[in-house]
């Protein structure tokens, strides 16, 4: 704050009313010390408000996940990444929004992804980021899957007959405070959304299922499902999603489209985009 000068300014915001009036104050910039739930208020709050293209925005992480700065390569640590941005760069960058208008800035799933997040909350006070893989272990014991139609761009990616295990929607590639990898190719500036479906199957090949999740090697599965695409919608059984680690008890019904290019975002250097 020293090194910006008088006319930056310091806005505590605890309730969405204090982040509409630190909007209100109208700056060029704008940088959020929080973690990936409080990037994905302030983007929605931004798009709500027309006001995604013309603000550069960064991000100090000091959440518990970040995972949306490790996929971008800003360090984790807040003073580091402080003095990164004070020398950064300004890059458009990809938003996902579905057809009820809410923005995601990292990535949602739905199935036994939100199942975890939704355990691990219950140890995220003991066990910070170690929370996510044991939340993984209580929600894979439990999975049955969910029965989905999937669709992308128009084409059936896996009906009702079969039930499914995950369905993920990346921008960024890591979930889970970086205990999982959803996408090891995905991109946050490439234009399209990385789409990931998991099948549901036996116990033991769940198990195997999370370990490679963990390293990134899932999409070698056979009854996994990738691809790069523009629009997905996901109807059929009531499942609950995670939405930038926000907890969504039901996701299907809806309908998700990219927004190439949607903001402006502050990066260091030589980031690491993903």
């Amino acid at each position: 704050m020293e090194r910006l000068g008088p006319e930056a300014e310091l806005s505590r915001c605890t309730t969405p009313a204090d982040l509409d009036a630190a909007l209100d104050r109208d700056h060029d910039a704008i940088v959020i010390a929080g973690g990936d739930g409080s990037l994905h208020a302030v983007a929605n709050a931004l798009h709500r408000r027309g006001r995604l293209g013309d603000r550069t925005v960064g991000l100090v992480p000091m959440g518990t996940g970040n995972d949306f700065a490790r996929g971008l390569g800003i360090p984790l640590d807040p003073v580091d990444a402080a003095g990164a941005l004070l020398e950064g760069v300004e890059r458009r960058l990809d938003l996902l929004v579905d057809d009820t208008g809410e923005v995601t800035v990292n990535a949602l799933h739905i199935g036994v992804g939100a199942d975890t997040t939704r355990a691990a909350s219950r140890w995220k006070k003991l066990l910070g980021p170690a929370s996510f893989p044991v939340g993984g272990l209580i929600a894979g014991w439990a999975a049955r899957g969910y029965r989905l139609w999937v669709e992308a761009d128009g084409e059936t990616v896996i009906d009702t007959d079969h039930k499914v295990l995950m369905v993920g929607l990346a921008n960024g590639r890591n979930v889970g405070a970086g205990s999982a990898v959803l996408d090891p190719d995905a991109r946050s500036d490439n234009g399209s959304i990385s789409l990931v479906v998991s099948r549901s199957r036996g116990f033991t090949a769940r198990v195997v299922h999370a370990m490679r999740l963990y390293r990134g090697t899932h999409p070698m599965e056979s009854d996994v499902y990738r691809r790069m695409v523009r629009t997905v919608t996901v109807t059929g059984e009531r499942s609950p999603g995670s939405v930038d680690g926000e907890i969504r008890d039901d996701l299907t019904g809806r309908t998700w489209h990219i927004m190439p290019g949607a903001w402006t975002f502050l990066l260091p250097k030589d980031p690491r985009l993903s």
